[in-house]
């Protein structure tokens, strides 16, 4: 394995990477030889995400493949999965939409054997990276409901969506990692976060089964204006959220 000298440290850290030990550690780690290990430094000093550089993303505990123009997973949406997993079980239906790479499927999937996963993306970059991730998962290409098979309709026990919540006009706001090289559509909700939310939230009580539910993930400032999307289309909503994380979840069932 080849060791980490100063100088990669250094470049790291001059580029601006707060964590310049770990990052290098995890640059070693990926390099065959010094000339790979000089070239994935290259790339990380140029402004590309670490995850990019190495091709993949611990989350939950698993290595998610993760490439160029693909949302990076981030960690507060670990929250949105512990959420999922408390209500699911084996045999149960998960939707997962706006599912990027397929990442909270992914690990929804691995802790409860059993659950029958649909994924659904409209990039087609995302969809490629979500069909190496989700394993026995489907995974479909297009907007929201519109390519999952009309047998599911009624059928779902819960739905999920990391929809993008960040308003258009905070998008400059963001460290260029994202916005720069991740794609617009996964981090853009219109003026006010919530326009993709909103078309989640209106046609999930076709899909819903009877008690299931539908899980997504907000912004604490944007929390009411969700929870009220939750009552224009039929849904009870409960908000819950964990500090340490940073992460809101809205909870909605049918009634």
């Amino acid at each position: 394995m080849l060791v980490p000298d100063v100088d990669v440290v250094a470049r790291l850290r001059a580029a601006g990477c707060v964590f310049a030990e770990d990052e290098a550690r995890l640059l070693v780690a990926a390099a065959g030889s010094a000339e790979e290990l000089a070239e994935l430094t290259a790339r990380r000093v140029a402004g590309l995400p670490l995850e990019h550089v190495l091709g993949w993303v611990e989350f939950c505990g698993l290595r998610v493949v993760v490439g160029p123009g693909v949302f990076v997973p981030r960690r507060r949406t670990e929250f949105l999965v512990r959420v999922a997993v408390g209500v699911v079980g084996p045999g149960s239906v998960v939707v997962d939409l706006c599912c990027g790479s397929g990442a909270v499927g992914a690990a929804v999937v691995d802790r409860v054997p059993g659950v029958v996963l649909h994924a659904v993306d409209v990039d087609p970059v995302a969809v490629r990276c979500a069909r190496r991730n989700v394993g026995a998962g489907r995974v479909y290409e297009g907007d929201l409901y519109e390519p999952l098979p009309v047998s599911l309709v009624g059928r779902v026990d819960v739905l999920v969506a990391n929809a993008p919540y960040v308003p258009t006009g905070a998008i400059g706001l963001m460290p260029p990692e994202a916005r720069e090289h991740e794609p617009l559509a996964a981090l853009d909700g219109g003026a006010d976060g919530l326009d993709v939310q909103r078309r989640v939230i209106a046609g999930a009580a076709r899909w819903l089964a009877p008690g299931g539910r539908l899980l997504v993930e907000t912004g604490a400032v944007q929390a009411e204006g969700t929870v009220e999307a939750f009552a224009r289309g039929g849904l009870r909503a409960e908000v819950v959220s964990d500090e340490g994380l940073g992460a809101t979840v809205v909870v909605g069932s049918l009634g």
